[in-house]
């Protein structure tokens, strides 16, 4: 570190003695500004009057080459990457150079010069593409440049070395130059661009926009207010006053104020505006855009050479739009309801309206609105740079129904009807319109089927609507079986199997004889007679009582029938015997008088008379009754009578 402190500040004693070569008076446009134009990779070759090295279209050159390029990528592990030019253009072009062995001048060109007695300032761009102090383990080469003016004949009328342009870790563009005067008579000269360093590893770099620019004497403009730029708002009207100021340097200046309406990039001269004073008028008419002046001076003799002036700093006006707000529809809407009224185009709003009302937002969102907010909304909109504009907008509140239904919670048994009524506006709508006498009405009779949750719509003129909701509860009516008829042996004991059903219900059975539970649906019964059972069904909510009966047969014993006449009378046609169905195991056997088996039964199925399909003649037939469940056995003899 200490060994490089005197290197780095004898090259900033260089380089700031190389900047103070440049121009310290007013500059005015390049009469010549090359900057290898803009595009995509690879550039086009440069003339071939301009450079003695070998165009190469890739991205890295080799010693003794050059590209044009608007990027390059870490070329030999070892150079910058760019990835614009020096004005920060991705499209813009430089002058990529590898450096050749022999010091050489790299780039020439001839350069008109258009103005008399006139001091020109000659500057160009340049960096050292090396990013590291080392190259294949040894120092690398750094760049170092003379430019030169010279005639045409070599005469050199102005020349400046830069010194070795150090390695950064970054990449630096630089700016190196000096101003000269053209000898009387003299109007093209020559650029020579020369590298000094001899060639090897390093000794690379990069050349952007080279100007030739006029030079001349200090001119300073002001404003009135006292400021660069001026802002104004479309249709406001004032006067500016400019002034300037000009040094000495010019045997006999002429002066000319200049106005740009493109932010400078062309300038146009002001009729009689030939002073140091420049008078502006804006009026309400005054299209937006931003007005730019400048005085521009040059000896009177090249006055009528646009680029041989130089020019003061630029004053600007900027007549800003003022802001559009969206439109803004007048507003309807129903008390109670939410209200959003939206503006755009500004960047601060101020909203203000009845009852003093006001609010800073684009959009403002109202909510639960009474019809004492009605009225007109005024809003103002205001850019970023104070300009504003104003609209207003009226918003209407109209009431809102408050929907009323009655009764409250009808409740109607099963096949019934009510009477709904609702009130609170013009107009009604019911849904659904299940079993409603019709559902646009205020007062329909509704009859529906099952419970169920009716909702009224109430609008009234404005079409503001409220709504309200009933539940009609519908009690279904009792309904009773109290089972099949059943048959018993004295002594037994039967389940009856009643079902109950409906709203609300409560139910019992009678009499109370040989029951054990009257409150059940299926409760035991163990009567000693034939008894008939009612099962009562009642609906606790007023839709009527029910009642069915069950029979109940009692067997005081097996008993065989002693004769049957199948004759088809429809009076007893079969031979069966009663009650044997209550047992769960047995067997019937009929026989006739030869002893043949002509029928079995297990199944409690009766005997028609017939065997094989063919009906039996009359006679006197044998049975046997085997009941295994009681350990029985019964024979005997019946007559079959036609």
């Amino acid at each position: 570190m200490k060994k490089g402190f005197p290197v780095l500040f004898i090259f900033l004693l260089l380089s700031m003695a190389v900047r103070a070569q440049l121009c310290q008076g007013s500059l005015g446009d390049p009469i010549v500004n090359i900057t290898f134009g803009s595009g995509p990779n690879p550039g086009a070759a440069l003339p071939a009057a301009a450079t003695g090295y070998q165009h190469v279209s890739a991205d890295c050159p080799n010693d003794g080459q050059y590209a044009v390029r608007n990027s390059t990528n870490n070329c030999y592990g070892t150079w910058h990457t760019l990835t614009s030019d020096h004005t920060g253009d991705p499209n813009g072009y430089f002058m990529l150079v590898n450096a050749s062995f022999q010091p050489s001048a790299f780039y020439l060109d001839t350069v008109d010069l258009f103005c008399s007695n006139t001091t020109y300032e000659f500057a160009a761009w340049a960096i050292n593409m090396m990013r590291t102090q080392l190259c294949n383990g040894q120092p690398g080469i750094e760049p170092n440049l003379t430019f030169s003016i010279e005639q045409t004949d070599g005469t050199v009328l102005q020349s400046i070395n830069t010194g070795n342009i150090p390695v950064t870790s970054t990449p630096s563009w630089n700016q190196y130059g000096f101003f000269f005067t053209a000898p009387s008579g003299i109007n093209r000269v020559v650029l020579r661009i020369t590298n000094n360093a001899p060639g090897g590893c390093g000794n690379d770099l990069a050349i952007d926009d080279i100007t030739f620019r006029p030079c001349g004497p200090q001119v300073a403009a002001t404003s009135s207010d006292g400021v660069t730029v001026t802002n104004l708002c479309q249709g406001q009207a004032r006067q500016f006053n400019f002034s300037a100021t000009v040094s000495t340097g010019f045997n006999d200046p002429f002066l000319q104020w200049q106005q740009s309406i493109d932010n400078g990039a062309t300038w146009t001269d002001i009729p009689g505006a030939n002073s140091v004073n420049l008078v502006r008028e804006f009026t309400a008419a005054s299209p937006v855009g931003t007005y730019s002046y400048r005085l521009s001076v040059a000896n009177t003799e090249n006055s009528a050479i646009a680029i041989c002036r130089v020019a003061s700093s630029v004053l600007s006006v900027v007549v800003h739009p003022r802001p559009v707000i969206s439109p803004i529809d007048n507003t309807v809407a129903c008390a109670n309801s939410t209200v959003t009224l939206s503006a755009s185009g500004g960047a601060v709003y101020q909203w203000s309206g009845p009852n003093g009302f006001n609010g800073n937002d684009a959009s403002l969102i109202l909510t639960n609105v009474q019809p004492g907010q009605s009225g007109r909304y005024y809003i103002q909109a205001t850019s970023s740079v104070g300009c504003s504009s104003f609209d207003s907008v009226d918003l209407l509140i109209h009431p809102t129904p408050v929907a009323v239904v009655n009764p409250v919670m009808p409740a109607i048994c099963e096949g019934q009807s009510v009477q709904l009524t609702s009130s609170g506006g013009m107009f009604y709508s019911w849904s659904p319109a299940i079993g409603l006498s019709s559902p646009s009405v205020a007062d329909p009779v509704a009859s529906p089927r099952d419970s169920i949750i009716y909702r009224v719509t109430v609008s009234n003129e404005f079409s503001c609507k409220d709504t309200a909701s009933v539940q009609v509860n519908v009690h279904r009516r009792p309904q009773v079986n109290a089972g099949k008829d059943a048959e018993m042996v004295a002594g037994q004991t039967v389940r009856l199997n009643g079902t109950a059903s409906g709203s609300s219900i409560s139910y019992h059975w009678s009499p109370n004889y040989a029951i054990d539970d009257v409150t059940s649906l299926q409760p035991s019964v163990t009567p000693l007679a034939d008894t008939s059972y009612i099962l009562t069904v009642n609906s606790n909510v007023g839709c009527g009582t029910v009642h069915d009966t069950v029979r109940i047969r009692v067997f005081k014993g097996i008993f065989v029938p002693t004769a049957f006449t199948p004759n088809g009378d429809g009076l007893n046609d079969v031979w069966r015997i009663p009650g044997l169905a209550l047992f769960k195991d047995y067997e019937v056997l009929v026989y006739n008088r030869y002893g043949q088996l002509i029928f079995r039964s297990t199944s409690g199925q009766p005997w028609n008379g017939s065997y094989n399909g063919v009906a039996q003649p009359n006679g006197v037939y044998i049975y046997l009754v085997r009941i295994r469940d009681t350990g029985q056995l019964l024979k005997g003899s019946f007559a079959l009578i036609r």
